[in-house]
């Protein structure tokens, strides 16, 4: 699938990763992190191993471990070893990508410093097991105040070439959204971009949709629907890709406080479409 936008943002990936540098790419749910560094890989023609960070990732996940069964019958040798991503990735000279790297627990991202800085690692009963060329790592990782992240030490970080991946521009992901929802009309599309972008400046939302939600919302719709049925498909499409700014104990339940964002982001699209229609 083409790529959309983005272009200095991958000229600078494939600058860093032409001279082997690891790189940490950071930015917001949905806007691309993850398909841009595979885009950049297939573009240079390199192997890449992808895992997701987990909070009940362990180092020897990562790495890998001796199998039990096989160790009694062969004892701690290479053809016991059931090797991790890690492992592969350094011994067949391929790109790790590390999804949400700040999800992982700090003993796991501990584990990474040796093999970005000395390009090797220790492995009990197995010894040194050294990079080949063309082992980097590319991790991404949610801004740095989103919950449920771990943030990297300094000494991590200090391997990593940091680039930014903002929201693009709302012409990009109309793209965006039409090339994952061709059959859908172009005031369809538009609409579900207006709406989902949107919900990332509204005062009642924490965490707004990304672009996801409206290739969701497009796809699902179709070429035959009425205003009421978009609306209904977006309160379903929204509910779990938004965080509400809501007290702990709010006396109101969830769908209703839904309802109520969605009627004012209904007011909002179609004075936003409105204004449209009259400029032009």
């Amino acid at each position: 699938m083409k790529l959309i936008g983005r272009l200095a943002e991958k000229n600078a990936i494939e600058q860093m990763v032409r001279a082997d540098k690891h790189i940490l790419l950071e930015g917001p749910v949905g806007v691309g992190k993850t398909t841009l560094a595979v885009t950049v890989a297939e573009s240079l023609k390199r192997g890449v191993i992808r895992i997701d960070g987990d909070g009940r990732f362990t180092e020897q996940k990562l790495v890998g471990s001796f199998d039990p069964k096989l160790v009694m019958s062969r004892g701690f040798t290479r053809k016991s070893f059931l090797p991790g991503p890690l492992f592969e990735a350094m011994t067949e000279g391929k790109i790790l990508l590390i999804n949400e790297l700040n999800r992982m627990p700090e003993m796991v991202q501990n584990v990474l410093l040796p093999a970005l800085d000395e390009g090797l690692i220790q492995i009990p009963y197995l010894g040194e097991i050294t990079a080949k060329k063309g082992f980097l790592l590319i991790a991404t990782q949610n801004p740095r105040e989103f919950v449920a992240t771990s943030p990297l030490s300094e000494a991590l970080l200090d391997r990593l070439e940091w680039i930014a991946i903002e929201p693009m521009s709302f012409e990009e992901e109309e793209a965006i959204v039409r090339q994952n929802a061709p059959k859908a009309p172009e005031n369809l599309v538009a609409q579900s971009v207006a709406l989902i972008r949107l919900t990332r400046h509204h005062p009642k939302i924490r965490r707004g949709a990304s672009i996801r939600a409206a290739i969701t919302l497009a796809q699902v719709c179709g070429t035959k629907t009425s205003d009421d049925e978009f609306w209904s498909i977006a309160k379903s499409t929204l509910a779990n890709r938004i965080e509400l700014l809501v007290g702990k104990f709010s006396q109101q339940p969830f769908p209703r406080l839904l309802d109520e964002l969605i009627a004012e982001l209904r007011t909002q699209v179609d004075d936003e479409f409105k204004k449209k229609s009259l400029a032009q």
